[in-house]
């Protein structure tokens, strides 16, 4: 296919070598330099020609945007490999709790789309290799395609800005892994207590027993639960301000 030829609606474009160093704007001999360095996914290969796609150019220029933000060639590399070895973002149902697909649609979470260098720029200096490693394992992070998913915007930008008051990301990260633990125990009781005294809906004088309905009875009480994590919370903290 040349790059003349008309392509069919919904079909993926192709490049030769020299046809995706130039849309890329490097050098063929860099292009064979990042694929000899495993930055780049092998191409189709038909006979003796090697066939590229689009995403081996959103790679190029992820590469491109790493570089010009400081990032190492053997850094990208690295990142690019813990990128590829993580979760998809087909797993971000389970990672909300929300059973497969997140069928139920009930999480208040907004996932955020981002490119490898926007990740770079809310954590300047601290997406290293074992970072994302951390990330991509706590579920905080999704890998779609040429893409990153974070699972939640409010834990993102809570990240963002602890690292940006010196809080060093793996820092964030581990307390944020024990803060699910202590998360999971307090959604434990919630339920449990929703599930033995609350009925699905209002006026009804049965608990919910199947688990629609207690999952329908818990969504209209979260708020409340919520409440009463904050306020505890606020007053724990008041209590080691005043060291008690």
């Amino acid at each position: 296919m040349s790059e003349h030829e008309a392509e069919p609606q919904g079909t993926v474009r192709e490049y030769r070598t020299e046809e995706l160093a130039d849309a890329a704007g490097i050098t063929v001999r860099t292009l064979r330099f990042y694929r000899e360095r495993k930055l780049l996914p092998p191409p189709r290969r038909e006979g003796r020609i090697a066939w590229y796609d689009d995403h081996h150019l959103a790679r190029l220029r992820t590469i491109a945007a790493l570089l010009e933000r400081g990032h190492t060639l053997g850094g990208i590399a690295e990142l690019t490999a813990a990128f590829e070895n993580g979760r998809d973002v087909n797993q971000l149902g389970e990672l909300l709790g929300l059973g497969e697909g997140g069928g139920l649609g009930w999480s208040e979470e907004t996932p955020v789309r981002l490119t490898p260098e926007e990740l770079a720029d809310y954590f300047e200096g601290e997406v290293t290799p074992e970072n994302l490693a951390a990330s991509l394992d706590l579920g905080y992070l999704a890998v779609d395609g040429d893409e990153i998913v974070h699972v939640s915007r409010r834990l993102l930008d809570v990240s963002s800005a602890l690292v940006r008051e010196g809080v060093p990301l793996a820092a964030v990260l581990e307390t944020g892994r024990r803060v699910r633990e202590h998360a999971e125990a307090l959604a434990g009781l919630f339920t449990e207590l929703i599930a033995a005294h609350v009925p699905a809906e209002p006026g009804d004088t049965a608990g919910p027993v199947d688990p629609e309905a207690l999952a329908k009875a818990v969504d209209r009480l979260r708020p409340l639960a919520k409440s009463v994590v904050e306020a505890e919370l606020s007053m724990a903290m008041d209590r080691r301000l005043r060291g008690q």
